[in-house]
């Protein structure tokens, strides 16, 4: 089945979108998507208890007791209550009061199992809901086994789940913004930070993307690198356990319900707080020193309440303005930096040359403290949010030849690159999947991510670095202060080189000679019928 990067083998995830979505009706996606996630959620949850439930009650013999929430808890499953089981659900689904059991369903999960508390939907007893069609619904995602053992090795809940909150996110346009960062471009940022090991920080986490990729790309490099494992987790299907501590919050309450399900299907740990806040006026982890930043900020938020903010110890480059945020959010993530820690972020293209309200000098503050490791330019239309065009900052606390990555990704190593920032033009990569949205692929983000290792002299990279005019340059900072610190990759790059078609030069200029001449001779003979049209009507000389 086709590939893409956003998070689905395009197959039996597509069909159940679109049976699901057919369903929908008139209900607001933005509001339909906690009905369709809850009930995968609640789905995943109680295959999962099934399945052990069965082996326990085969085990009884042996002192076994399936109705013992120890049971489940000790192998890292959520404890079903008998009123939220699927089957109970299932057995009602066709009831006038399908809604209310759904909603005792929830509450009874959140119940007895305190870290989902406050997290999961509970409307499904509203009238707006259409009751058949949520019994509908019901029967369409039992017919999927999320939550057995197989299915949780393959991450099938973990697929439908992003898939459809990719949907979500396309269906809402500019509101979906709020809660996903398309996929590939998460895979990017992960690609090139690399996160081994270590403490990953996102203080406006989403629907939690940036700590899925980061988890799921130590899963997928750690036995291939010679790194070690810390065993597997009896209830995530066998997979590795990652060696990443994660820590995040996020400020709207329905988006980080969102996140707290997501990483909670994969059996992901993390701290994102008891509650929702704002990271800029109620940070959860004032004395947090990450190894590991990745963040897709909003971009130019005119709303932050800066001016609360002025003298806030986190503005060591510069007090930046109440009108946008962009470098608040850059100080915010340096503040929360280890001393030898990376941060990777998405931002708006005019973070990298906006001189307004004393961004520039802060911008220049930031280079002058040799921080910018390197800068990505993003082609357009990645985004289901918005269409202003956007870059990648990376951030280096700490540029000498030492331990990589903060707490470190097991002794790996990189070259001193003190006074040296990489620039990378990928505006020209992507390939458009509909209409008006565009994707990395695979292809582009390796391109991306191995050029950023080489250039940085990651051990393991086998590749060697060199500048590709049109793509990469790798710049001094005097190099920047010459482009008077705009960090612009067009401005460093340059033009790629025409390939030689072969032509010979006295040749090409004959043929184009004539070529210009006949469309010149054309043009006047055109401007001569429009001149004659006008006379005809009156409005000629």
């Amino acid at each position: 089945m086709a590939k893409n990067n956003n998070g689905a083998n395009l197959g039996f995830e597509r069909e159940l979108w679109q049976a699901a979505d057919a369903l929908r009706s008139n209900m607001d996606a933005a509001e339909y998507k906690h009905v369709v996630l809850g009930l995968i959620f609640l789905k995943y949850i109680s295959d999962a208890f099934e399945e052990q439930h069965a082996k326990l009650v085969a085990e009884q013999a042996q002192g076994a007791d399936p109705e013992d929430p120890d049971e489940y808890r000790a192998v890292n499953i959520f404890w079903v209550p008998k009123q939220a089981r699927w089957s109970h659900l299932k057995a009602n689904a066709k009831q006038p009061t399908i809604g209310k059991v759904v909603d005792d369903a929830m509450l009874a999960i959140e119940r007895d199992n305190p870290s989902l508390k406050g997290v999961l939907p509970k409307d499904y007893a509203h009238p707006r809901l259409d009751k058949q069609r949520l019994g509908q619904l019901i029967d369409l995602v039992g017919n999927i086994g999320l939550g057995d053992k197989e299915n949780r090795t393959k991450d099938i809940l973990g697929r439908v789940y992003e898939y459809f909150l990719s949907q979500f996110a396309s269906a809402e346009g500019k509101k979906g913004g709020q809660f996903y960062t398309p996929r590939c471009v998460v895979r990017l940022l992960v690609e090139m930070l690399a996160p081994y090991k270590g403490r990953v920080y996102d203080p406006c986490c989403g629907s939690g993307g940036m700590f899925v990729q980061s988890v799921e790309f130590v899963r997928a490099h750690a036995t291939g690198n010679g790194l070690p494992v810390r065993g597997t987790q009896t209830g995530n299907g066998g997979k590795a356990k990652a060696h990443v501590s994660i820590f995040g919050q996020e400020s709207n309450h329905t988006t980080w319900r969102l996140a707290k399900m997501n990483l909670a299907i994969r059996q992901i740990e993390n701290n994102l707080g008891k509650e929702h806040a704002d990271s800029f006026h109620h940070d959860l982890h004032p004395d947090l020193k990450a190894d590991y930043v990745l963040a897709n900020p909003p971009f130019n938020d005119s709303d932050w309440r800066g001016d609360l903010l002025k003298d806030d110890k986190r503005w060591k480059y510069g007090t930046p303005p109440t009108s946008n945020a962009n470098f608040a959010w850059v100080q915010h993530f340096i503040h929360h930096l280890a001393p030898t820690g990376l941060a990777g972020f998405v931002l708006a293209n005019g973070s990298m040359s906006s001189n307004q309200s004393g961004e520039g000098e802060i911008r220049k503050n930031i280079i002058e403290a040799d921080l910018v490791d390197c800068m990505v330019a993003l082609p357009g239309q990645l985004f289901y949010s918005t269409q202003i065009p956007v870059c990648l900052w990376f951030i280096a606390r700490d540029k000498k030849n030492g331990p990589a990555c903060a707490a470190g990704a097991a002794g790996r190593r990189f070259r001193d690159r003190r006074g040296e920032t990489l620039f990378i033009d990928a505006r020209k990569l992507g390939t458009m999947i509909d209409r008006v949205h565009r994707e990395l692929t695979e292809d582009d983000i390796r391109r991306v991510a191995d050029t950023y290792h080489a250039w940085r002299g990651d051990k393991d990279c086998d590749k060697q670095y060199e500048d590709i005019p049109g793509f990469c340059k790798a710049a001094t900072i005097e190099d920047i202060r010459k482009h008077h610190h705009i960090l612009t990759p067009g401005r460093y790059v340059g033009a790629a080189e025409v390939e030689d078609d072969g032509e010979p030069f006295e040749e090409k200029m004959a043929r184009l000679t004539v070529a210009l001449r006949e469309q010149t001779e054309q043009s006047a003979k055109l401007d001569q019928i429009i001149w004659a049209n006008l006379e005809d009507i009156g409005y000629g000389e």
